[in-house]
């Protein structure tokens, strides 16, 4: 299995990058509907609309591509385990995604929250959560693709 993945490591490692930006798209969109939801009012009809196109987003789109990502960032790593984990950038990288997910995990419990009208945030709040996954990205894009250390 491990020589199949390392014969076919730039097919997972091109899936991968598509998992993960589709999983970016979705946690730079979902908090941008927080920043709509949280500015009407609780069952009204744009509250509900958002609350379909919230659910839609995070359980056919953003945990799909999260666990994508996650599932084939980590093949390509047991592939290559010793070669990979004794790069430090690596490392920095795996503990930036752990914070992403993280965030996804919050946005999930958000998402609930409006699901059954217990939002208390101003679409302030969810304008600045709108960058936390940018600045993680550009971590993690940094670290992949300049390999500092």
């Amino acid at each position: 299995m491990q020589d199949f993945i390392l014969w076919n490591y730039l097919w997972f490692k091109a899936f991968h990058v598509i998992a993960m930006v589709s999983w970016m798209a979705a946690l730079l969109y979902l908090p941008r509907l927080f920043v709509y939801h949280a500015g009407v009012a609780a069952g009204s009809p744009e509250s509900e609309l958002l609350k379909v196109m919230e659910r839609k987003l995070y359980c056919y789109i953003m945990v799909p591509a999260m666990l994508a990502t996650w599932a084939l960032g980590l093949t390509m790593l047991w592939a290559n385990f010793e070669p990979i984990m004794s790069l430090h950038w690596m490392h920095a990288k795996l503990g930036l995604v752990v914070l992403l997910t993280g965030i996804h995990h919050v946005y999930g419990a958000w998402r609930k929250k409006f699901a059954k009208d217990a939002n208390t945030k101003s679409p302030k709040f969810y304008r600045w959560w709108n960058e936390a996954p940018t600045v993680l990205l550009i971590g993690i894009a940094l670290l992949a693709v300049t390999k500092p250390f």
